[in-house]
């Protein structure tokens, strides 16, 4: 840590996110939101050791399991309030606690910037009191840093994804952290940013999801071992809660977890107990149903306050790492008809939108923030074992498996199943496109799995999707019974296009993308074998062209509306057609009419 010199001028204005479960500091630098420290998320727990020394992060984390009497979580829930905190043979105020965890991030701030770190923009939910707000205030005084201004989480949350666009839009600003919820309507105007609602729950958040899989747990162990309601505290709690985490995390990117612990605790006669089942993603969501209920009800009430329905919301942003679950996401999805926003890691959103507020006190010009994301959703084709095989095949069904905008590198899973009877294998197809029609998606690989095991329709196989930042895909399918997988890489999966509404076209210049051969290890985007083929790069120029055609006609009026969808429909006979001279001499006009109707 640099050495605190009143004489040396102070360093940049750093933004901080403390946050209930989890804290990040950052700062915006040439041009980019840093978010500094190894790693840049700091769990917001401290501990001390059989010595006294005190720790601060995953230390204090690590040690919870074992000796929950010495590990304090969760502290920003007791901000504001009067109750002393016991942390060994000490007690502390609650700002004081939160004091360590601001002291240790300006410290990796310091470590990383090489200049001492004095000034920040701290983030608090809307409806923290005033008395939170000033524990807040002398938490930071504690941590020698002085508080530039405080803003509100919805209000960085905004600013991350908004900062560089104009025009007016309404955001709704859905934020559940570990242990508080909050949920704003947002309307930004150029670079007037005005918060019209804003409601939420301090006692609600990810923490509750865990503490519903903790019960689910203690409730297995009483099927075998020796148990009363009064069991369920101490280690035996802090241990059932530590798997709980590690189960809900794992079922945000996968359909089930099966839960094997050797050692969880002892029984009341001192029996050994270890923890073994299984948790569906879907039994997870019956569990949290309730809690993401009130949540919704929490949007409702923050859409009346702000006389808006949800047809004026234009984008629902995603904050805090419990929205990583998939059924909050599908939740918002079916009420606002939209695919909520989470370009940003949900982690990080907030501590990225009060950096850049930093910056804009500290006099920093600042543009968009740049985004690490997947342009397209990928996923395949089959049926949901949700439906539990009853539903009709529909070999047309789109499925997602990574959607649209997610932060990348990524991982996530879904479960399907076979529809028919004794099913010796699957073809699993991997398709590019945002339509709910394979057929208007891209077709980037395939392959088949066989010697599935005799089963009744409905055997389920997990299909596996890992994208890297350099657009390398590696897909696995898994039939779960038998453990038998196959796998495929694809590279250069992003390929040009939006996939929605190019219909004939679309279809004709799908088949000039080569489909590898089933089962083997690697599709590298090449031809279909024909003569009339075109290269990869000629037919992802064509591709993207269309694509920006069809964004920018909406847009335009008179002439200029009448002479791009001309030469749009000319483009797609041509290459429908297989001219190729023909698709080239369409293609340029098109180009050119589009350069100049884009400046």
């Amino acid at each position: 840590m640099a050495p605190h010199r009143p004489d040396l001028p102070p360093g940049p204005i750093v933004g901080i996110d403390l946050g209930t479960t989890n804290s990040e500091i950052a700062v915006y630098r040439e041009g980019r939101v840093d978010l500094l420290g190894d790693p840049i998320i700091l769990p917001s727990v401290v501990g001390c050791d059989e010595s006294g020394r005190f720790m601060v992060g995953e230390a204090a984390k690590n040690q919870f399991a074992l000796f929950p009497e010495r590990t304090v979580r969760s502290v920003k829930r007791q901000m504001g309030g009067t109750q002393k905190i016991h942390l060994g043979d000490s007690a502390f105020r609650p700002e004081e606690i939160s004091a360590l965890i601001l002291k240790e991030l300006k410290r990796r701030a310091e470590a990383a910037l090489g200049v001492p770190v004095r000034r920040a923009v701290i983030t608090v939910p809307a409806y923290f009191s005033d008395a939170q707000r000033q524990a807040t205030f002398a938490a930071a005084e504690l941590a020698d840093l002085e508080v530039m201004r405080m803003i509100h989480e919805p209000t960085a949350a905004a600013l991350a994804y908004e900062v560089g666009k104009e025009g007016r839009r309404h955001l709704l600003v859905y934020d559940l952290g570990g242990g508080t919820f909050d949920v704003s309507v947002v309307t930004i105007e150029q670079d007037v940013l005005e918060v019209m609602a804003s409601t939420g729950d301090r006692r609600l958040g990810g923490d509750d999801f865990d503490q519903c899989l903790v019960r689910h747990f203690f409730e297995e162990l009483k099927k075998s071992y020796s148990l009363d309601a009064d069991a369920l505290q101490g280690r035996l709690a802090a241990a059932l809660l530590k798997t709980a985490e590690a189960t809900k995390v794992h079922l945000s990117d996968f359909p089930f977890a099966v839960v094997e612990e050797a050692y969880i605790g002892e029984d009341a006669a001192g029996t050994a107990m270890h923890l073994r089942c299984e948790v569906t993603r879907e039994e997870f969501e019956q569990m949290i149903t309730p809690l993401v209920d009130r949540t919704m009800e929490a949007v409702q009430k923050a859409l009346l306050e702000a006389e808006l329905t949800v047809l004026d919301i234009e984008e629902v942003v995603l904050v805090g790492g419990s929205t990583r679950t998939p059924f909050i996401q599908k939740s918002l999805e079916r009420l606002f008809g939209l695919v909520p926003r989470g370009g940003i890691h949900p982690e990080l959103c907030v501590a990225t939108g009060a950096a850049v507020q930093a910056a804009v006190i500290d006099g920093v010009e600042v543009d968009s923030v740049l985004l690490d994301v997947t342009p397209y959703t990928f996923g395949t084709n089959a049926i949901d074992a949700a439906s539990g095989g009853e539903k009709p095949y529909n070999p047309h069904f789109f499925a997602p498996i990574i959607r649209k905008n997610t932060p990348i590198p990524v991982t996530k899973s879904e479960v399907f199943c076979t529809v028919n009877e004794n099913q010796k294998e699957v073809e699993i197809k991997i398709y590019q496109g945002e339509s709910d029609d394979v057929r208007d998606n891209l077709l980037i690989g395939d392959f088949t799995v066989t010697g599935l095991s005799p089963a009744p329709a409905g055997n389920l196989v997990t299909v596996q999707l890992s994208l890297t930042a350099d657009g390398i895909l590696e897909v696995t399918a898994q039939e779960k019974v038998s453990g038998l997988q196959k796998s495929l890489v694809i590279r250069r999966s992003i390929q040009a296009g939006d996939g929605q509404s190019i219909s004939a076209a679309k279809e004709r210049i799908e088949r000039l993308f080569a489909e590898g051969e089933k089962g083997s290890a690697t599709v590298d985007a090449a031809e279909d074998g024909s003569e009339e083929s075109l290269s990869e790069d000629t037919a992802t120029e064509v591709m993207d062209l269309i694509a920006r055609a069809e964004s920018l006609l909406p847009k335009l009026t008179g002439n200029d509306a009448r002479d791009v969808a001309t030469c749009l429909a000319a483009v797609k006979d041509a290459a429908n057609e297989g001219d190729e001279a023909k698709l080239d001499e369409q293609s340029s006009r098109l180009d050119d009419l589009l350069f100049y109707l884009e400046m």
